[in-house]
């Protein structure tokens, strides 16, 4: 019983910016879920699609770019799920294709669903980094439609000790004038949420309800029971023809149980719990924990014994 990956046991620290290299051929990272969380893409752009896309108009090119990077890259990386025809990508073993032309106005969105990651566009004017693209099928309790087209500083504003000003902020922004095409960074974060939904666009008053509305916290009474861990990988890449950088989200949802089961339960257990309880209180609000972090530390401890 494993994890594809556990930031929380200690290679990272909650509320750090944390950006390593990445190896370019790990961008992507396809999994087992691929079909499912494609059809799951599918099904929101058809039924959602306000929500889950949003591009400014002269992104197209820059949009198209992205999507010839991916069918470049995934054939090559991944000939065993990925197969170039013509004019399409196939994808196996669900047997979809995607058409490299479907989507002549909005190219992310092809982009989008051939990878199980979402796609944001950043591009830099006058106010610094802006969110001026993204197909966002599984944002982690945020609203694209709070976000688009504001620049990092004010995306980050909720986050504590991320906002307008504060060094992280000037670094943030260093890291993006400098980042090369040529190497790509990653970096991992973790965060406790109620079930197994991807798709939870929640605005900041709906997040900030549902923290408050119980007073078993957003977790429940019983949050090692119910809990997932959601771990998001991202990457940032400069694309070499439009200067943009492209952002991805992977998400990863794994049930708190499952690390019951886990070889390295007691050394994963206690690094979670360490972490939780070095957060702050802005910290664990933002997290939307604070009702559940006592709770969730003394369970942790019970799986860290031998």
């Amino acid at each position: 019983m494993t994890f594809a990956h556990t930031p929380y046991d200690g290679s990272t620290t909650p509320f750090t910016i944390g950006l390593k290299p990445l190896d370019p051929a790990e961008w992507i990272e396809p999994d087992d879920r691929l079909t499912q969380q494609l059809d799951l893409k599918r099904r929101l752009y058809e039924t959602d699609f306000e929500t889950v896309f949003a591009a400014e108009p002269d992104t197209i090119k820059a949009q198209a770019e992205v999507l010839a990077m991916l069918a470049a890259h995934l054939p090559a990386r991944f000939p065993e799920i990925y197969r170039r025809t013509a004019n399409a990508i196939e994808i196996g073993p669900g047997q979809q294709s995607v058409a490299l032309d479907s989507c002549p106005q909005t190219p992310l969105v092809a982009a989008s669903l051939l990878v199980q990651e979402d796609l944001v566009l950043m591009r830099k004017g006058s106010e610094g980094w802006r969110l001026a693209a993204a197909a966002l099928c599984f944002p982690s309790s945020w609203s694209l439609a709070e976000k688009f087209g504001l620049p990092l500083d004010t995306i980050h504003t909720p986050v504590p000790g991320f906002g307008a000003g504060t060094r992280p902020a000037a670094i943030i922004g260093r890291i993006f004038d400098n980042l090369h095409a040529d190497q790509p960074v990653e970096r991992m974060n973790w965060s406790l949420q109620e079930d197994d939904r991807l798709h939870l666009p929640r605005s900041k008053g709906q997040r900030d309800a549902g923290v408050t509305d119980s007073k078993a916290g957003l977790l429940g009474a019983e949050p090692l029971a119910a809990a997932f861990i959601r771990v998001e990988r991202q990457t940032l890449r400069k694309l070499p023809e439009s200067g943009d950088i492209l952002f991805t989200i992977r998400i990863h949802l794994d049930p708190m149980q499952k690390l019951a089961l886990h070889p390295d339960r007691a050394r994963l257990a206690a690094s979670l719990a360490g972490q939780l309880a070095a957060l702050d209180a802005a910290q664990l609000a933002y997290k939307g924990i604070s009702a559940n972090r006592d709770a969730m530390i003394a369970a942790l401890d019970a799986l860290s014994q031998p």
